[in-house]
């Protein structure tokens, strides 16, 4: 491990932390839009399974997009802070 792949570590541990805080309250932001109920949750016995397919796709894919997003953002902060890249230094295929 590289040391700035190690000292990037902590900012990693952080924005994962913040990530999950904004993607929850992105997904229930979004899911009012979809229904005036409280999303179902897995472990519910009897939640509507044509109700929790649709909650766990659009929670899955606001998730991936936040902490993409976050991640991104906190690579590049990092970036303008030390002078170096914390990931993989390829460029695009």
């Amino acid at each position: 491990m590289t040391v700035s792949k190690f000292a990037f570590r902590p900012v990693s541990i952080l924005a994962g932390l913040a990530a999950a805080m904004i993607a929850n309250r992105a997904f229930s932001a979004v899911w009012k839009l979809v229904d005036d109920q409280e999303p179902p949750a897995p472990d519910q016995r009897y939640a509507r399974i044509e109700k929790l397919i649709p909650a766990l796709l659009l929670q899955g894919a606001v998730f991936a997009v936040v902490r993409g997003l976050v991640d991104r953002g906190s690579r590049q902060a990092f970036r303008k802070a030390t002078g170096t890249w914390p990931g993989d230094q390829s460029g695009p295929a």
